[in-house]
Parts: C-alpha cells; structure tokens; sequence
C-alpha cells in the first residue's frame, strides 16, 4: 500500500514500451500458518521483448520468525489463531507520525530533485499534464506532436492503472513513448519517472510530456521533477472543478480549459471557472482551447516555446 495515500503496492507498477509484449506467469507459493501448509496462485504480467509465452511454476516453502525488540514503557503480546505471536510495545506520540509522514514525501521530493537536475542538464523541458479522466489530455498531446515534431523533439510518459491504448496512440502520433500502469495506484511518483528514464533515453533539448493518471487529487501531492505542472479541465465537468479540488490549481502553472467547442451545449461559465482558479493562484496563467477544432491550440503551442526559450 502507499504510505502517503493509501492505494496500491509501490512495487505493483509495470513500465513498459507499446510495442513489448505481454503474458501471464501462474505460480504457487506454499505458506505456513499453523500446522496446515497451503498455497496461493498468483498470476502476474510481465513485458517481455521476444516472441514466445512461457509460463513459470514455483514452490517456496516459509518458515518467518523475527523478534521484536522495543525501548519503551509497557510490553503487551498479541496471539493470533495461524500460529505465531508477536510481542509489541506502541509509542502513541503524535510527533512521530508527522515525522513519518515527512520522511515519505522526502524521499518521493529527494528523487524529483534529482529528475529535476536530469532535464535542466540535458535542455529538456519536462510538462507534467495532470487532469480528471476524460478531459481530453491524450488529444492534446496528439494534436500537440503532430503540429511540433518538425521543429522538436519530443518523448511522452504515459501513466494509467491498465492498458497501453494511451501510448499507442501517442506513437501513432509520432513521438516515442513508454507506458506506466499503475495497477490499483491513482498517481505517478518520482521514482517511476526515473525508472521510465532508463528505458527511454530522452535527447537533449527535448520536450518530455508526462501523462499523469487521471485525478486531481493524488497526483497534486507529488513532484515529479518537472518544470512546470499544466492542469487540463473541460467544459463539460462544471465551473467549480477549482473549488472542489484547490491544491491542484494551487501547485500548477498554467490550466488548459478544453472542449471549448462544446460551451454552447452545457452549463459551464468561463468566467467563474477562472476566477475560482485564480482566487487561488493568482498567477496561474489559463488558455482555452479545443483539441478537436484547433481553436486556441497555437497559445497553446507558443506558451511551450516561451518555456523552451526561457
């Protein structure tokens, strides 16, 4: 489980290119609890470059025992029906829980920093494209490759809990990508991005767009190393989309509002939208566009290559 939010294995995450392949693994592991062995299936998928399935059978035997050894005031022991017991001794202060919390977000912080120093020192400006599911983030950045391959180089980071259908159609666009699937987790952390890194090596000079999972809560927690964060909303999610989740307007950069061509159809005020944004950050900067129709894209083009240049 994340320490910090609660989902997921941090370990459960797959990073991969489109093009690999994929296949189950189906193996047993034979665990004591009690007196009674039994065992567990578990199938997992694993990419793999070559062209064969395979499939892996084990069977591991556990025997865990480990002592417990605490320097505070009380002991109380704990029996459990499978078989083993455990001796604890709990230290309730509220201090260490903010320390602990602090030590998670530190090590996440620490590789950013790190990512960070990666792209300032090779010229790459990294955009961390964060939204709700379903605002439009995948067009953009299709519509995006197509209109700035001849004059750039650009690589794309796809985060989603399953599928490669959002790096596919990032390839067919024209730009390299590798996908990062989640599994049960609702967010990317520094620590995929830099695992994704070495299975794509970015040119110098290039633009690298992360395609975050689609949320605007757990994401808005964790720095990736970017350069600057672009929050994308569409029109048709409603106007106060800034209100209900504010530290994710507060930490970006610039708000893209999509879909402007559908403004007609539903009940979504521009003007409030932005001023709820920038009641909270004042100097976030907002461009509205439609992916579909191009209106408002080339702002959005020329905010890229302000960023390049600076």
């Amino acid at each position: 489980m994340c320490n910090t939010c609660g989902c997921s294995n941090p370990e459960e995450y797959k990073i991969f290119r489109p093009s690999e392949h994929h296949h189950d693994h189906e193996h047993e592991h034979e665990h004591f609890h009690g007196d009674e062995p039994h065992s567990h299936p578990h199938v997992h998928d694993h990419p793999h470059p070559h062209g064969h399935d395979h499939s892996n059978a084990h069977g591991h035997d556990h025997d865990h025992s480990h002592p417990h050894d605490h320097n505070h005031g009380h002991d109380h022991s704990h029996s459990h029906d499978h078989g083993h017991s455990h001796d604890h001794d709990h230290d309730h202060s509220s201090a260490k829980v903010i320390d602990l919390n602090i030590g998670i977000m530190s090590q996440n912080n620490l590789l950013a920093e790190r990512n960070r120093g990666y792209f300032e020192g090779r010229g790459i400006l990294c955009l961390n494209l964060v939204s709700s599911p379903g605002s439009g983030k995948t067009t953009i950045l299709e519509k995006t490759i197509q209109a700035l391959l001849p004059k750039e180089k650009i690589y794309v980071i796809e985060g989603d809990q399953q599928t490669a259908r959002d790096a596919e159609r990032i390839e067919q666009s024209g730009a390299p990508a590798i996908q990062i699937n989640t599994g049960t987790g609702c967010h990317l952390d520094a620590n995929m991005i830099q695992v994704a890194l070495k299975k794509m090596e970015v040119s110098a000079d290039a633009v690298l767009f992360i395609e975050n999972v689609g949320n605007l809560v757990c994401p808005a927690m964790f720095d990736l190393g970017e350069q600057k964060r672009v929050v994308v909303i569409s029109v048709t999610e409603g106007d106060d989309k800034p209100l209900k989740y504010p530290y994710m307007f507060q930490s970006s950069q610039l708000c893209l509002i999509n879909k402007t061509d559908l403004l007609p159809y539903v009940d979504f005020d521009v003007e409030k939208a932005s001023a709820n944004a920038r009641q909270l950050n004042p100097k976030l900067e907002i461009i509205l566009l439609s992916a579909r129709t191009g209106e408002g894209m080339q702002q959005w083009f020329d905010w890229i290559s302000n960023q390049k240049n600076k």
